[in-house]
């Protein structure tokens, strides 16, 4: 078992001078493609046990009273290259309140604080590959990369799938939001098809009547590569 090689054309290269902070972290080589390990091709396993009741509701899992800000639910599917579920998939988020400020000692922005907002969540994907999070929609801030630069509001992700191999860090942003086009970040991004792989779309459907609206976002881990005995009949 093996999994599919990483899309160098679809996902950002590691420098991109418009995103200043690439300049001195990106290698000063080229890539060396490596064979798969066993430890990139099994585990970790993770189980329903590591869980809390709260640990996929940011609204109430952190202080006494529930988070101020626009409530959402944030739901979608797992799934490989291949469009087959990834059940059991590990996935947490971490984001900044409703002001746009993170809960962490080093957050220079002067947004306000949220005493009842912790801004970090997991959970574990069903049968099917499906999650969800109730949260409050983040807001956008500056940042010292350029005179103006501000960050559109998004969600952090990371979903550990059936192996190390489907290991995924990446950013999740809302429908409709101007500012997404104008990030030094996401213009690292080479495919326009790609960046609006990572923007989450409204879905009225299942919005939370008088509560919360509900954003939309699935997900695509590396595929994996059949053995000769799998497919028969």
């Amino acid at each position: 078992m093996s999994y599919y090689a990483r899309a160098s054309g679809w996902h950002p290269p590691a420098l991109h001078p418009p995103y200043k902070t690439s300049v001195k972290r990106s290698p000063s080589f080229a890539p060396v493609t490596m064979p798969q390990t066993p430890s990139e091709l099994t585990g970790p396993a993770f189980g329903h046990s590591l869980l809390g009741p709260l640990d996929n509701d940011l609204i109430r899992n952190f202080g006494a009273e529930p988070a101020i800000g626009p409530r959402i639910v944030v739901f979608g599917r797992v799934q490989d290259e291949d469009g087959r579920p990834v059940p059991e998939a590990l996935v947490e988020i971490w984001q900044a309140n409703a002001s746009g400020r993170y809960r962490h000692a080093k957050e220079g922005y002067i947004g306000a604080i949220d005493p009842n907002f912790g801004g970090c969540g997991r959970t574990i994907t069903d049968e099917e590959g499906r999650y969800e999070f109730r949260t409050i929609q983040p807001g956008a801030y500056p940042w010292p990369n350029g005179p103006n630069d501000w960050r559109p509001a998004h969600i952090h992700f990371s979903i550990f799938g059936r192996a190390f191999a489907q290991r995924l860090i990446t950013q999740m942003y809302f429908e409709g939001d101007p500012m997404i086009w104008r990030c030094p970040i996401v213009s690292s991004i080479p495919s326009r098809e790609a960046v609006e792989g990572l923007i989450a779309r409204w879905d009225p459907e299942a919005t939370l009547p008088m509560d919360a609206r509900a954003f939309r976002f699935d997900i695509t881990l590396r595929g994996r590569r059949r053995t000769m005995f799998e497919g028969r009949p």
